[in-house]
């Protein structure tokens, strides 16, 4: 009787699982750190693993320098960097158990406006995309100890400002976008922290967003002034081969972000107001037939949490943070919940 009672239960706990997958599964249920950029400060919230639901963190907001723009979390979540386009220097946060931050000074400065990071899977460089008057990448090595930033030779001038900058998951290869029409998106080669020019590739007007695939096989592109969606596939060497431009149904494409399973893709659109949602085959992409969805004013930032439950989408007009939650069995999007961030945000981070 008592090994019929545990079968029973077994039983039950594998029938829930099935029962929920198309919203989630019954994997990690730890919960998560939001971190979101927003003008000079970094709200952090707790997320709730299973209701998505977000609690601010004690202490939030946590001030930044002026001009807060964008934000990266370090592989092991014991950093937080913050790009400070307005003094135009890095700010360093420690992150403690409760996912409170607190400033490491003094900060690091930056050869011109930084706008854009990024950092390798294994926390030991940091990538700053700088703006006037340098226009170029640079390059710093991380303490796995302290955080402390350390440059790495001399920035790598790219000859452009840079609209959008994105590191491959293996961390091999980094993409960067410049405006123009046509725009244009240069590949560099990392090892140890130093780039080395692969190819450029031209993509349609005012390229902005940049994102790839969890395996690095594909890249996606926002054309933001044509409103249009560019796929390509990824080479060994990091070189890029067009798949397809698709034309996006909805106005000003920004941000975008494929979901942890590499199924869907999903869209910031700002003129419109939308989200839109693509299914992916082999870098092609398909329209949902429930695509777009509202709920949200000039949306300019996204991100999707690990377990690809919930999406978060940041708002440029509305000052507030969009939750989502995601169908895993056919990337639609739920009506969201949203969260006062006090003024637009600029960037949102997920730790794993």
């Amino acid at each position: 009787m008592q090994e019929s009672g545990m079968f029973k239960r077994a039983a039950l706990l594998v029938l829930l699982c099935v029962s929920i997958a198309g919203w989630s599964s019954c994997g990690s249920t730890s919960s998560h750190y939001v971190y979101a950029t927003s003008v000079n400060q970094v709200l952090a919230f707790r997320e709730d693993p299973h209701s998505g639901v977000l609690t601010p963190v004690p202490g939030s907001p946590f001030a930044t320098g002026n001009g807060a723009r964008s934000a990266v979390l370090a592989p092991a979540k014991k950093f937080v960097y913050v790009a400070n386009a307005g003094d135009n220097d890095i700010s360093l946060f420690t992150v403690s158990s409760s996912g409170a931050l607190s400033e490491v000074t003094p900060r690091t400065t930056t050869n011109g406006t930084p706008v854009f990071l990024a950092i390798d899977p294994a926390g030991a460089y940091l990538y700053v995309a700088t703006t006037s008057p340098s226009n170029s990448i640079s390059v710093f090595s991380i303490s796995s100890s302290s955080g402390a930033l350390t440059a790495v030779g001399s920035p790598f001038p790219i000859g452009v400002s840079a609209t959008g900058m994105e590191l491959t998951p293996s961390g091999n290869f980094l993409f960067v976008a410049s405006a123009g029409a046509p725009g244009l998106v240069s590949v560099f080669a990392v090892k140890a922290g130093v780039l080395s020019v692969v190819a450029q590739n031209t993509v349609g007007t005012n390229p902005v967003g940049l994102a790839t695939d969890s395996g690095g096989s594909f890249l996606y592109v926002t054309n933001s002034l044509d409103n249009s969606i560019s796929s390509f596939s990824i080479g060994a060497s990091g070189a890029l081969t067009q798949l397809s431009s698709f034309a996006d149904l909805s106005t000003v494409p920004l941000a975008l972000v494929v979901d942890p399973s590499g199924k869907y893709l999903y869209v910031a659109n700002t003129g419109s107001n939308n989200i839109t949602g693509y299914t992916l085959s082999s870098g092609a992409l398909t329209v949902l037939s429930t695509s777009p969805f509202g709920g949200i004013s000039s949306p300019s930032s996204i991100a999707v949490d690990p377990n690809g439950r919930y999406l978060l989408v940041g708002s440029q007009s509305s000052a507030g943070i969009a939750v989502y939650r995601l169908d895993a069995s056919n990337g639609t999007l739920s009506s969201p919940v949203t969260y006062s961030s006090g003024s637009s945000v600029t960037s949102i981070v997920v730790t794993d």
